[in-house]
């Protein structure tokens, strides 16, 4: 088996036993012959088959010292004379100096000579991404995320953030800081960290407010979390794992996903959440959750996951962030007076309704806001603003979502008889 080659060692031994003698045509693949003079030399119906392989040239008369005229091999090499090996040497050395000197010219003048590789002070590829691409995207907003660690008698936990002020305020989560001394520090994007003091926090929206005394911190852009929808693209930043300044990326998955969430002995925390399939992590909490133009749409909060109590869960693509309407309303509450406002709707609420779903009001608040829209104990609230309501998790997150103050319409139940009503949203007396 060959390559297809009928590769011979110049000079080297003779033809193989069985094969043509050296000087004789060399077969080829397919009992052809290598040399195309004599691919055809069989059909050669002007040759003689029986003629011999040989060519009689007739003898020539001595000459008169009677010795035989000498025979030259005219295929014998020969070797080359002084002037030959001088002519070769010359014009070598005049090509040689020829090709230097072009080269040279080239370089000097700025020629066309391919140079490979980059050179000091290029401009990195970074630099050319476009604005609203993905990479554009977290280069304008990876400088305003921060790592923040708390130190705690049980240890030093760790946290994303982000800067919402250029006075030094950044948002993250109240679970991370919720177990600290009310001190952080804080890292930032370039490496360097500054110490941090928590301005406040409200356990049950999970927004916590830590202040800095750093200048020439830049803002992130916040976007509307209302008008999202399901499907648009989404970055989630922070430090994953102690994996500072990462980004990954997903789509919002779902809007308005209700959850009640919470460690035990701890508070209760409420959310009616973005979901999204963006790689989220321990670590991520409290980081942004940005639009594919750079704003802020939500906070990274909790992640959904099999693995059993007690172990350490991590990210299989159902990751939930507090809308920024939300938690924007309610930093800007915390750094105003130092607490936030909890959203209510003046009723406690019980299981679910016996038939055709809904939840059931176990108690109505007098003069509150469900008992003034015509609310009473005992009706089932089938649906809030247009959400369906198949768990008393739902009536209370999405209650939080909004700010007090805000018109809400609710369809219930009574007995038999559907109703609809408009209930004005209110802030609770504490």
């Amino acid at each position: 088996m060959t390559d297809g080659w009928d590769w011979r060692r110049p000079g080297g031994a003779g033809a193989p036993a069985g094969g043509p003698a050296p000087g004789q045509p060399q077969p080829g693949a397919g009992g052809s012959t290598t040399s195309p003079w004599w691919t055809d030399a069989l059909a050669d119906p002007w040759r003689d088959p029986y003629a011999p392989a040989a060519v009689v040239v007739p003898a020539a008369a001595p000459d008169a010292s009677g010795e035989p005229e000498p025979v030259t091999d005219p295929d014998r090499p020969t070797r080359p004379g002084l002037r030959q090996v001088v002519l070769i040497s010359l014009i070598t050395a005049l090509l040689a100096g020829s090709l230097g000197s072009a080269l040279t010219y080239a370089v000097l003048r700025g020629g066309d000579v391919p140079t490979l590789g980059a050179q000091a002070g290029q401009a990195p590829a970074l630099a050319q991404r476009k604005p609203e691409s993905l990479a554009g995207v977290a280069e304008r907003v990876l400088p305003s995320v921060v790592t923040i660690r708390v130190a705690s008698l049980g240890g030093t936990s760790e946290g994303s953030g982000f800067v919402v002020s250029a006075e030094g305020h950044i948002v993250t989560n109240d679970h991370v800081v919720a177990d600290g001394p009310g001190k952080a520090t804080v890292l930032f994007n370039d490496g360097s960290t500054a110490a941090g003091t928590v301005v406040g926090q409200d356990p049950e929206s999970d927004i916590a407010v830590i202040k800095v005394s750093r200048s020439g911190l830049t803002p992130v852009q916040f976007g509307d979390s209302d008008a999202l929808a399901v499907g648009d693209p989404v970055l989630a930043m922070g430090s994953p794992l102690s994996l500072t300044n990462t980004v990954t990326a997903g789509i919002v998955s779902a809007l308005d996903r209700t959850m009640q969430a919470g460690e035990p002995g701890g508070p209760t925390r409420y959310y009616a959440a973005i979901q999204t399939d963006a790689a989220v992590n321990h670590g991520n909490s409290g980081g942004p959750l940005v639009d594919g133009g750079g704003r802020v749409v939500g906070v990274n909060s909790t992640i959904k996951s099999l693995v059993a109590d007690g172990q350490e869960a991590g990210n299989i693509g159902l990751a939930f962030a507090i809308p920024i309407n939300q938690a924007k309303r309610v930093t800007e509450e915390i750094i105003g007076t130092g607490r936030a406002r909890r959203t209510v709707i003046g009723a406690s609420v019980g299981g679910t309704g016996a038939t055709g779903g809904g939840v059931r009001l176990n108690a109505v608040e007098p003069a509150g806001p469900a008992a003034t829209a015509g609310m009473r104990t005992g009706d089932v609230v089938l649906r809030l603003d247009g959400h369906p309501m198949t768990d008393p998790t739902d009536l209370v997150a999405l209650v939080r979502k909004y700010a007090p103050g805000s018109v809400v319409t609710v369809e219930y139940r009574r007995g038999a008889a559907r109703q609809n009503t408009s209930v004005t949203l209110a802030a609770d007396a504490k």
